[in-house]
C-alpha cells in the first residue's frame, strides 16, 4: 500500500512538473478572460454552421430537448434557447464579425501554454498564432455538435424517467461529451500549444482531460439545479450572482485544461527520454 502511494505521488509530481514555478491560478484566470469574450461568438458560429449542414429546423428541434432538460434556477433554458435562435438566424456578415472575438480564445490558450511550455520563449505574434491555429476547429464543429444533439432525445428521455434509466441517461450523456471533447483537446494540446507533444501522449492525456471536463460539465448542471440564492452575496442581484457562478465555472474548467496540458507535456517528455537520443 505504501509503495502504491509513493508511486502515485511520483506520477502526480511528474505530471505537474511543467507547472512548477508558474502561477496556475493566474494563467487559468487569463484564459477565462479570453474565454468569456469568445464563448458566445464560438457557440453562435458552431450553431450556424450546424444549421447550414443539418437544417435550421432540425437544430431547433434537437436543442429543444436540452432546453427542456436544463434546470431553470439560473435561467439556463431561456439563455440556451436565445443562443440557439441567434445562431440559427446568423447571417454571413454577422458570422464574419463573430470570427474575431471567437478567435480570442485561441490567443488566451496559446499565451497560457507558452508560459507553461516555454516561459522564456521569444516567440513573436503569440496572440495571432493562437487565433489562427484555433480557427480550423470550426471545420469539424458541425459534426461534433450534431453528434451531441442527436444523442439528446435519448439521453433526456432517460434522465426524465429517473431511477436506473436516469443514471443510464447521465452515463450516455457523459460519454457523448467525452467523445466530442477528446479530438478538440487533442488539437488544442498538439497544435494550439507551442510544444507539440507526441500524438500518443496527446491522445492519452487529451482523452483523460476530456473525461474530467465532461464530468465537470455535468456537475455544473447539477449545481445549477440546486435551490441556491446566488444573488445573496451581491445584494440579492440574482443576475450578478449567476454571471459570477458561470465565470467561476469557466475558471475551474481552464484549471483542468492547463493541468491536462501539463500532464501531456510531462508524458511526452518521459516517452522521449525512454526512446533515448536519436543517432544518425
Amino acid at each position: 500500500m505504501g509503495n502504491a502511494w509513493q508511486r502515485t505521488r511520483r506520477i502526480t509530481r511528474a505530471a505537474f512538473r511543467p507547472l512548477r514555478g508558474r502561477d496556475l491560478s493566474l494563467h487559468a484566470a487569463a484564459i477565462t478572460f479570453y474565454g468569456a469574450i469568445a464563448v458566445v461568438p464560438m457557440a453562435l458560429l458552431a450553431i450556424w454552421l450546424t444549421a447550414l449542414l443539418a437544417g435550421a429546423d432540425r437544430v431547433r428541434r434537437l436543442t429543444t430537448y436540452a432546453v427542456e432538460a436544463l434546470p431553470d434556477e439560473i435561467g439556463a433554458p431561456a439563455a440556451v434557447a436565445a443562443l440557439v435562435e441567434a445562431g440559427v438566424g446568423l447571417t454571413p456578415w454577422l458570422a464574419l464579425a463573430a470570427l474575431l472575438p471567437a478567435s480570442l480564445y485561441g490567443e488566451g490558450l496559446r499565451r497560457a501554454f507558452v508560459s507553461v511550455a516555454a516561459p522564456r520563449s521569444d516567440e513573436h505574434l503569440i496572440g495571432w498564432r493562437g487565433r489562427l491555429l484555433l480557427l480550423p476547429l470550426l471545420a469539424p464543429a458541425p459534426a461534433l455538435l450534431l453528434s451531441v444533439l442527436l444523442a439528446l432525445p435519448t439521453t433526456t428521455d432517460l434522465v426524465q424517467r429517473g431511477g436506473w434509466a436516469g443514471a443510464l441517461g447521465v452515463v450516455l450523456s457523459f460519454l457523448a461529451v467525452w467523445l466530442v471533447l477528446t479530438p478538440v483537446l487533442m488539437w488544442v494540446f498538439r497544435v494550439v500549444g507551442p510544444a507539440s507533444p507526441d500524438w500518443l501522449s496527446t491522445l492519452g492525456m487529451g482523452s483523460f482531460t476530456a473525461a474530467n471536463l465532461s464530468g465537470f460539465l455535468h456537475g455544473f448542471v447539477l449545481f445549477a439545479s440546486l435551490p441556491l440564492d446566488l444573488g445573496l452575496p451581491f445584494g440579492d442581484l440574482e443576475e450578478v450572482g449567476a454571471a459570477v457562478a458561470i465565470l467561476l465555472w469557466l475558471y475551474v474548467f481552464h484549471v483542468i485544461v492547463l493541468a491536462g496540458y501539463s500532464a501531456t507535456l510531462a508524458l511526452s517528455n518521459w516517452r522521449q527520454r525512454r526512446k533515448g537520443p536519436v543517432t544518425s
